[in-house]
């Protein structure tokens, strides 16, 4: 592994940071069940406890513009399906979007 691979995987994993961060942390670990939080390609993915959307990952990825792209994704049987997307979504909305998709709450 040279020094290359190594700053892509400290960039990814500092994204993936930064968007769990600006979700709630770990607030939003323990009061929405999410688990399996996983750093990507400029996103984090996440498995996500029972909830209104019917989808059981999202996965929030960080766009060229500094907005990200919010996708609630089925995986069963071996079958993906987006349940709901947003593209365009600002760093403050986050929340609101998961929120409202999910109804899940992050916070009391």
């Amino acid at each position: 592994m040279n020094n290359t691979d190594n700053a892509t995987r400290n960039r990814n994993n500092e994204i993936a940071q930064t968007i769990l961060t600006q979700l709630g942390g770990n607030k939003f670990r323990v009061m929405t069940g999410s688990k399996q939080f996983i750093a990507g390609t400029n996103s984090l993915s996440m498995k996500l406890a029972r909830n209104a959307s019917g989808a059981n990952y999202l996965r929030i990825t960080l766009g060229s513009m500094d907005v990200y792209k919010m996708e609630f994704i089925s995986i069963r049987a071996g079958k993906m399906k987006t349940k709901h997307e947003f593209e365009n979504v600002y760093c403050d909305k986050l929340v609101s979007f998961f929120e409202s998709t999910t109804k899940l709450y992050t916070s009391l």
